[in-house]
C-alpha cells in the first residue's frame, strides 16, 4: 500500500503553511492515514443536499489547482502548474461519472492565482453560474513529496464549507485528487466517500474457448492498472480483505481448485485450502478471520468456512442440492447465499453458523450471486432468469431491477453502498466488460479496462 499523509486544519487567512505540514514519522507501508487535526466547518455552517434532482442541477466549478512555484516534480516533469490541472481533471471526472453532479472542469475555466485559493474572486465564478466552487493548490516539497490542498466554497453564501490537505508521494498524486472528490461528495450529499478505493477483477484475453484469466487491480476510475497473476493458471472471483492489504481468489492449477490469499504489499501469496472437488466463490468475513467458499462433494454443493490463514474447513450447510455464493452481512451475524433446495435457484439468508436458513427471494425469477451492501440495508443479486442486476432488502422486499443489458451479472458494492459494479457480456461478440450503476438505475457507465473484464470486486475506502 502506498504512503499517504492527511492533515485537516481550522480556518485561517491564507493557504496552508509549511509549518502545518509537519506530520512526524512516515507511516509504514500499508499503514493507515494519519489524521493530525480535526477539520472545522466555517462558523457552524451546514450544507447538505439529499434531493438527487437538486444535485444533478448543481453547478460546480473546478478550475486548475494553483501553485506557489511552478517546478518540475517526479509526478509531472512539466511542473506543478500542469499537475494542478491534472488534479482538477481527475476530480471533475470523479464527480461527473458518479451521475449526481454536472461539474465544469479546468479546461473551460480561468486559472485562479495562488492567493485566490483562500480568498476567491467571487464575481468571476458567480458570473459563470457556479453554485459551488472547488479551489485547490499543489506545492512541491523539499523531500520530493507533494502537498495538495482542497477547498469547497458555497457561492451564494460566499463562505468556505470545508477543506482538507494531504501530503503524498509523487506516485500518489491521483489519490489526493480522489480524496478531494470524496471531500466534496461527502459534504454535499451527506454520504460516505468512495472515490479513493480500488477494484480487483479478472482480466480476460484470448479466444472464447481458451480464455486466459488473470487477476488485476486498479483505482476506482480505472487508473494505475496492473496485473497480479501471469495467466499460467486460471484466476477467478477475487475479493479484497477488510483491511485492504490482501486479496483472496480462486485459482485452478493443473485443473485443481485452490483458494489463495495474495498480500498486495509484499507480493506473497498463501494457500488457504485446496481440494480435488469443484470449489467456488471465496468471500471474506467482515473481521477478516474467515473465508467462505462453496465446494461440491459427491454431487452436493455446500458452503464452508475456513480460517483465512488456512486450517480445517467447517461445513455450514447440509441441505440436498447446490448452496453457493455466501456473502456476510456487515456485522458478520448473517450470510446471504443462493440455493436450489426449493427446486429453483433462489436467495437465502442464514445465521453465520449456518443455522436458521430462510428463503428471501420471491419475485418470480431466479436469484443468484447475492452480495450484502456495506450499509447492511440491501442485497444486490443477479436475476438469472433475465440476467439483470437488482437489489432487495435483507428480508426480500422492495425488489428493483437496476440494469437492462444483454447479460449482466456478479454485482459488487462501492464502499459507501450507493453504486454497484457488475460485468456485462455483449450479445454478439461475447466480450465482457465492467460496468457501474447507481441505486436509481439511471446512471450507468462502462469502466475502462485494457482488456475484457469479469468478476469485479470493489474494495473498502483506502486508509
Amino acid at each position: 500500500m502506498k504512503k499517504l499523509f492527511i492533515f485537516a486544519t481550522a480556518l485561517v487567512a491564507a493557504p496552508l503553511a509549511a509549518q502545518n505540514e509537519d506530520l512526524g514519522q512516515p507511516i509504514q507501508e500499508g499503514g493507515e492515514v494519519e489524521t493530525v487535526m480535526e477539520a472545522e466547518d466555517g462558523e457552524g455552517l451546514t450544507f447538505t443536499i439529499t434531493d438527487e434532482t437538486a444535485l444533478e442541477d448543481l453547478g460546480i466549478a473546478i478550475p486548475g489547482f494553483a501553485t506557489d512555484a511552478d517546478v518540475a516534480t517526479p509526478a509531472n516533469q512539466n511542473g506543478t502548474a500542469a499537475l494542478g490541472k491534472e488534479l482538477a481533471r481527475v476530480i471533475t471526472a470523479d464527480l461527473r461519472n458518479n451521475g449526481l453532479f454536472k461539474p465544469t472542469g479546468p479546461d473551460a475555466l480561468p486559472q485562479p492565482s495562488f492567493p485566490e485559493i483562500n480568498a476567491p474572486n467571487w464575481p468571476t465564478w458567480s458570473n459563470r453560474g457556479a453554485e459551488m466552487l472547488v479551489h485547490g493548490y499543489v506545492r512541491a516539497r523539499s523531500d520530493n513529496r507533494l502537498t495538495v490542498g482542497c477547498y469547497l466554497y458555497d457561492m451564494a453564501l460566499q463562505q468556505q464549507l470545508v477543506r482538507e490537505g494531504w501530503i503524498v508521494e509523487p506516485a500518489d498524486w491521483r489519490r489526493a485528487a480522489h480524496k478531494c472528490a470524496d471531500l466534496v461528495y461527502s459534504r454535499l450529499t451527506g454520504e460516505s466517500p468512495f472515490f479513493d478505493s480500488r477494484i480487483a477483477y479478472i482480466a480476460e484475453t484470448g479466444p472464447k474457448d481458451n480464455r486466459t484469466k488473470r487477476l488485476a487491480i486498479m483505482d476506482s476510475d480505472g487508473a494505475n492498472h496492473r496485473f497480479i497473476t501471469t495467466g499460467r493458471s486460471t484466476a477467478l472471483t477475487p475479493r479484497y480483505s477488510p483491511d485492504y492489504k490482501k486479496l483472496s481468489y480462486l485459482s485452478y492449477v493443473d485443473g485443481n481448485p485452490r483458494i489463495y490469499v495474495y498480500d498486495i504489499g509484499t507480493g506473497r501469496q498463501t494457500l488457504v485450502t485446496q481440494s480435488d472437488n469443484p470449489t467456488f466463490a471465496p468471500r471474506w468475513s467482515p473481521d477478516g478471520r474467515y473465508i467462505l467458499y462453496s465446494m461440491a462433494v459427491n454431487g452436493n454443493t455446500d458452503i464452508y468456512r475456513v480460517p483465512s490463514t488456512g486450517g480445517t474447513p467447517q461445513r455450514l450447510t447440509d441441505a440436498p442440492g447446490i448452496d453457493i455464493g455466501g456473502s456476510y452481512s456487515p456485522d458478520g451475524s448473517r450470510i446471504v447465499f443462493e440455493s436450489d433446495r426449493s427446486g429453483g435457484q433462489q436467495c437465502y439468508v442464514m445465521n453465520s453458523d449456518g443455522s436458521n436458513p430462510r428463503r428471501i427471494s420471491f419475485f418470480g425469477g431466479r436469484c443468484a450471486t447475492p452480495e450484502w451492501s456495506p450499509r447492511g440495508d440491501q442485497i444486490a443479486f443477479t436475476n438469472s432468469s433475465s440476467f439483470n442486476v437488482g437489489v432487495m432488502t435483507p428480508s426480500g422486499g422492495s425488489v428493483r431491477t437496476l440494469t437492462r443489458g444483454w447479460q449482466d451479472e456478479a454485482p459488487t458494492w462501492a464502499p459507501n453502498g450507493r453504486i454497484i459494479q457488475f460485468f456485462r457480456t455483449e450479445r454478439n461478440s461475447g466480450k465482457a466488460g465492467l460496468w457501474q450503476v447507481d441505486l436509481t438505475g439511471e446512471n450507468e457507465r462502462r469502466l475502462p479496462t485494457p482488456v475484457d473484464g469479469s468478476d469485479p470486486a470493489w474494495g473498502p475506502i483506502l486508509p
